[in-house]
């Protein structure tokens, strides 16, 4: 199936054909034509399954056909996403999609100057990419109105009510004309997502795509018991004899990541932190060095990270087990996007076990478990380090987010295998396994991509040759 088969534009086809995009995805594939119906629509799927092309490119042709002239403070579509980064991304592939046409798409969230948002709005937005806060903020000011709005996207609604939301969306919405067209996006389908698509959906079709459930495909996974204050050591191994392309490596807390990137910095490694403490332009400036190779490694919060959609991602690894199984596939779902291979290492302490435990029974996997590095012990030692607290960092929880009892933190028990081998390499025997909440500042809860590929949210398709990094390969461990 082609694009053109999907019956949209021509403006918009020779914006895909300039990019070289010719095959859509699932997501697009049943999502567009039900969006050209101008039906409500109802879809659950994960960041990379190319679902923000297949709610912008036929809203897009909606807009263009329908021929109306924006109006001073006002916007004929909003997009509401849950952090700055996402933002910025959905409003990058709109420019680009639309290209070929005389809309115009603007951005509003927090961490840049109030007036910058002001002026962006005052001449009418055809295209509004906004998180709920600033937006609100802006129509509190009485600088934006919604009762022109055509059609509504909400992007990431599972994030969005975990971050504490709820009532800033339900603002929003009773400000909205009713006849609007609703566009509804989440990567999970609990409860309160269900009952809040009841409430802003009329009659809508249902699109399914890659449950949650469902890691990539392509996704190798490994798991390492480790002491928690033996883990910065680790990490400093990992990156001294792997060969990665680019790696983000997650933590649970905003303090925890610069701590991360403190230690990698002791023993000469380079890397970037990316959180909602960061200002905007220490936020933009590290992902564009990790976009461009320049700093490959960077270490993330969960939030924050919603909004990296950035190819080449060879490996991701948990420092920290996150505390929602879920989180856990949003994470390494950052890897082996548009068929390329990728690796995820989790270093699990004692008392991250149950979270290890609630992953493999949401993944319905076992993970395989690789040991420690021989002489991993006084290597670490020979390692610059800050050590890190026995017990790992609190996550800052969202309002809504779910916890696992934290069982008492233990030290003494030394995981089965652990004190030899190398991690990723199966060869040696001797027992071994197989290889293997930050709120962004300046926001309140107020009361497919395109990539270099054949298909929007695709890259080229990267073969697994000539990376090394593969378990058995030959230098994937963290000591050899």
């Amino acid at each position: 199936m082609s694009f053109q088969s999907l019956g949209l534009s021509k403006p918009l086809l020779d914006a895909l054909a300039e990019k070289n995009y010719t095959e859509p995805t699932p997501i697009q594939r049943d999502a567009i034509p039900i969006v050209l119906e101008q039906r409500d629509l109802l879809g659950i799927a994960q960041t990379g399954t190319g679902k923000t092309a297949a709610f912008v490119l036929p809203s897009l042709d909606l807009l263009v056909k329908a021929n109306v002239r924006r109006k001073p403070m006002r916007c004929r579509m909003l997009v509401l996403a849950p952090t700055r980064e996402l933002v910025s991304q959905i409003a990058d592939n709109a420019r680009t999609y639309a290209k070929y046409t005389k809309l115009n798409v603007a951005t509003v969230f927090g961490g840049v100057p109030v007036a910058r948002n002001i002026r962006d709005v005052a001449a009418g937005v055809d295209i509004l990419v906004a998180t709920p806060g600033r937006l609100l903020d802006l129509i509190d000011q009485r600088c934006l109105a919604l009762n022109e709005l055509e059609i509504l996207v909400l992007d990431e609604a599972d994030q969005m009510l975990d971050l504490g939301f709820i009532h800033a969306l339900r603002r929003i919405v009773s400000m909205v004309p009713k006849d609007r067209q609703t566009l509804f996006f989440s990567a999970t389908m609990p409860k309160d997502i269900r009952d809040l698509a009841d409430k802003y959906l009329t009659s809508p079709a249902e699109v399914k795509v890659a449950p949650v459930s469902s890691t990539a495909e392509r996704v190798e996974q490994y798991v390492t018991f480790v002491q928690q204050q033996e883990k910065q050591a680790l990490l400093t191994m990992f990156f001294r004899n792997n060969k990665i392309d680019r790696s983000l490596v997650f933590t649970r807390t905003k303090h925890g990541a610069d701590r991360v990137v403190k230690l990698l910095a002791a023993n000469g490694i380079a890397s970037n932190a990316i959180h909602g403490n960061k200002s905007q332009p220490q936020r933009e400036r590290a992902l564009g060095e990790f976009r461009s190779g320049k700093v490959p490694i960077l270490v993330a919060t969960d939030i924050a990270a919603r909004g990296i959609d950035v190819s080449g991602v060879s490996h991701v690894v948990n420092f920290e087990l996150p505390n929602v199984a879920e989180q856990y596939v949003h994470r390494i779902g950052r890897t082996a996007r548009a068929g390329a291979d990728g690796i995820a290492f989790a270093f699990c302490a004692e008392d991250e076990r149950p979270y290890l435990r609630q992953i493999e029974k949401l993944t319905r996997q076992k993970i395989d478990v690789v040991p420690l590095p021989e002489n991993f012990l006084a290597e670490a030692e020979k390692i610059k380090a800050t050590r890190a607290p026995h017990a790992p960092d609190r996550p800052e929880r969202a309002p809504g987010d779910r916890q696992l009892p934290r069982p008492r933190a233990t030290h003494s028990a030394k995981p089965a295998g652990s004190g030899r081998g190398p991690v990723g390499n199966p060869s040696r025997g001797g027992g071994q396994g197989r290889p293997a909440g930050d709120r962004p500042a300046g926001e309140r809860p107020a009361g497919g991509r395109p990539g270099g590929g054949q298909r929007p949210g695709g890259g080229q398709r990267r073969g697994s040759g000539g990376r090394g990094g593969r378990p058995g390969g030959g230098g994937q461990g963290v000591g050899r």
